[in-house]
């Protein structure tokens, strides 16, 4: 439940058979989900709907981004050579209809994670192969041909999420993060035949000229879907929210980007990238 006045969202997670069916299962197969770990606030709808987002690699990132609260380490334990066949048996266990894999930013890895990400999406469509795969990505160091692998694999959907504007992206995103490296990586799925999808974090200070132009950037890379979400800070470590938006700015804003082309808008304070996912990849591919 949120409230429209510029206060905080207050969060209320009700628990469900589903939803704990589901924790069931990713326990049981040793995974991760965003869904938890980030604590969600829509995680029981989206598990209601047969939809999870996994995460690959590990919970350690080699960057540090300041608004993110995940752990950091320069060198990270090694991926898991198993996990792309136990991510797979819990998607068919769990039946999902879609399913989201993302991960942290591997730096240390000579092709940052990307053939994880093949093998992964190749075991869950043989193992569930009615089963929609969004697969959201970090940059892989900005190589191309690594993004290109990723879409040969069998994605439905390559997401990148370009997070803010580009005059906050410097102070806001690690070093080895960049605008124009995600504008690219995005132009480079969209070219290689994937329906694209990023997301941009509002309340870090941006003004609404500076999202006007990266939406128009995204669109002028080929992205079909935005979602656009309120910034909610993690702990005090992170980058203190400048604005709380409300439910009408995220309206005008939403209005904005379909006037401007996308397919599908996703905008509202407790959007995330992967929440009614299923949704906004009928609706880039004309189904619905």
């Amino acid at each position: 439940m949120i409230n429209t006045a510029g206060r905080k969202p207050v969060i209320r997670i009700r628990p469900t058979p589903q939803a704990a069916k589901i924790a069931s299962i990713v326990r049981r197969h040793g995974l991760h989900t965003v869904c938890e770990e980030a604590l969600c606030p829509n995680i029981t709808d989206c598990w209601g709907r047969g939809e999870a987002t996994i995460m690959i690699l590990g919970d350690t990132c080699t960057r540090g981004c300041r608004f993110c609260a995940v752990k950091r380490s320069p060198s990270p334990p090694p991926p898991d050579p198993t996990e792309p066949l136990r991510v797979a048996m819990a998607v068919k266990e769990m039946g999902l209809r879609y399913v989201t894999l993302t991960s942290v930013t591997r730096d240390d890895l000579p092709d940052g994670g990307a053939l994880h990400y093949v093998r992964t999406v190749r075991m869950i469509k043989r193992l569930s192969p009615s089963t929609i795969v969004e697969a959201l990505t970090p940059d892989f160091g900005g190589r191309r041909d690594l993004v290109e692998r990723v879409v040969r694999s069998g994605v439905d959907v390559y997401a990148h999420n370009i997070e803010t504007v580009r005059r906050l992206t410097s102070a806001i995103r690690d070093p080895r993060a960049g605008y124009d490296k995600s504008l690219k990586v995005l132009s480079w799925a969209k070219e290689a035949g994937a329906i694209t999808k990023s997301s941009i974090l509002l309340g870090l200070g941006e003004t609404v000229e500076e999202v006007v132009e990266a939406m128009q950037d995204l669109r002028d890379a080929g992205v079909d879907i935005l979602v656009l979400s309120q910034y909610l800070r993690p702990t005090p470590k992170q980058v203190p929210v400048a604005k709380l938006y409300t439910l009408e700015e995220f309206k005008t804003l939403e209005r904005e980007a379909y006037n401007l082309g996308f397919k599908y808008v996703l905008a509202h304070p407790l959007a995330r990238t992967s929440y009614r996912a299923y949704e906004a990849y009928l609706k880039a591919v004309g189904r619905s």
